[in-house]
This record gives structure tokens, sequence and C-alpha cells, in this order.
């Protein structure tokens, strides 16, 4: 038994209604390919009615706060913004960039991982905010969760292509991208 599964046993029992522990667990074990033990976490959690908060980003634009979700196709300019993301990614392809799967703790083919990837919602956010503001104005978004490394990779690289400070407020730090870096120094 990993240290992990220790550390998990310990939590389920002081916090059995805390839905975190079960996906943290969930993620080691599909980090390593374990997707049967990722399917008996999912199991439990089910079993107490536990949901996992989806990944959701917030950004103010013209002094209104909108919410993304992560893969929700339901906002209005859901295409508008595919389709900028879809062009970006085009963009970043031709200058080295090839998007990180490793992020993506499901077990789907590789096509599908990198669909995935885009629907990201600090991803969302931050080309909805290109769309909506003026060009070189500053973008700043709030996340729930922690921003995975290839959103920080893609942030980074928008920040640049695109002329734009970003700032993402995520559960650990305060990333503040310019001219392709980040403030983070790559250590989140």
């Amino acid at each position: 038994m990993s240290l992990g599964e220790v550390a998990a046993r310990k939590l389920f029992e002081l916090e059995p209604m805390n839905p975190g522990n079960y996906i943290l667990m969930s993620n080691i074990y599909a980090s390593k390919g374990r997707y049967e033990e990722v399917d008996k976490i999912r199991d439990i959690m089910r079993d107490k009615g536990l949901r996992k908060n989806p990944g959701c980003s917030w950004i103010e634009v013209k002094n209104k706060v909108h919410m993304l979700l992560a893969g929700d196709k339901s906002l209005p300019q859901m295409a508008q913004i595919m389709d900028k993301l879809n062009r970006l990614s085009i963009e970043m392809k031709k200058a080295g960039y090839s998007p990180n799967t490793d992020y993506v703790l499901q077990d789907v083919e590789e096509q599908e991982k990198e669909h995935i990837l885009c629907g990201h919602s600090e991803k969302l956010a931050v080309v909805f905010g290109i769309l909506n503001t003026s060009p070189g104005s500053p973008l700043r978004v709030t996340k729930n969760l922690r921003i995975c490394g290839d959103c920080h990779a893609v942030i980074k690289f928008i920040s640049r292509f695109e002329r734009r400070e970003i700032f993402v407020r995520d559960t650990n730090r305060y990333h503040h991208f310019k001219d392709g870096d980040c403030s983070c120094g790559d250590y989140w």
C-alpha cells in the first residue's frame, strides 16, 4: 500500500463526507493508470452522494462578472470562444506547443483528452476576455481550483501572442502572465 493510500484512508475516516479527499485519491490512481481503482473511488463517492466541484473561473468584463464552467457549452459566445481557442491552438502548435494530456486524468483516447483540455474554465475565461475587451487591456481571472500545467503553458503563450497582461488567481497562487512569462517562475 502506498503512502497516498494510507493517508487517504485516514482522511476518509476523519472526513468521510469531504469529496476533495476522494478526488485526490482518484487523481493519484488515475495518474498511475489504475482506472479500476478510480472507478471504485467514484462508486464510493456516488454511494455517499458526494460530487466533485467542477472547474470554474470568473472574469470581470465591462463591470459584470462572468462565470465559466469547465466543459460548459451553454454560454452564448461559446462558438466564438472555441473558434478563437482553435486559432490560438494552431499558432501555438506552429511555435512548438503540444497539449500536455498528462493533466487529463480520465481513461479516454488521446484526441478526447485534447478536447477536454480545451474546455478548462480558465482558458475559456481568458478567451472570453480577449473577445470582449479592448486589445492590449489586462485580463483578471479567478479560478476555484489549481491551474493545470497545460493551462499555465497556454496562458503564457496567449499573453505573448495577444500582447496582454493576464492575472490568474487560483487556489494556490497569484499568476501574472506577461510577454510569455509568469510571475511564479513556472513553479505552482
